[in-house]
């Protein structure tokens, strides 16, 4: 099942002040996410967020298409309350405020994976098969 990861550029010294931002946190109305003709696209399995100094980075946990997650996530109401109380730590404002708009941000702010390791491609669990 894959990951993504998307990066936040944070004020430094900020740390406690953002980790409690997300330990409020709404979580999603439902983790299924519909596509473009509103059948289920996938799932979101689980999010976890990292930080050190100014970096951020929220790791999404998902199955199906990763297009779906980003509609899914422009739609929820804690995720705009969570970029409303995020908005004064960043280093670089950037517009969330429609579906398209967070979109855009979302797609921007997606770090280009170089590698997925799991043990579903682990050499030992192939060899036993």
């Amino acid at each position: 099942m894959p990951y993504a990861a998307i990066t936040y550029r944070v004020k430094p010294g900020h740390e406690d002040e953002i980790a409690e931002i997300f330990d409020g946190f709404q979580r999603v109305s439902t983790p299924e996410f519909t596509g473009d003709g509103e059948q289920v696209a996938g799932r979101l399995l689980g999010t976890t967020v990292f930080i050190k100094d100014e970096f951020l980075v929220r790791v999404i946990h998902y199955e199906g298409d990763f297009a779906a997650v980003g509609k899914h996530m422009a739609a929820q109401k804690g995720v705009h309350l969570l970029e409303g109380r995020l908005a004064p730590f960043l280093q670089e404002q950037r517009d969330t405020s429609s579906p398209q708009a967070f979109g855009a941000y979302f797609r921007d702010a997606t770090m280009r994976k170089i590698a997925e390791l799991t043990v579903d491609t682990h050499p030992a669990g192939a060899a036993a098969s």
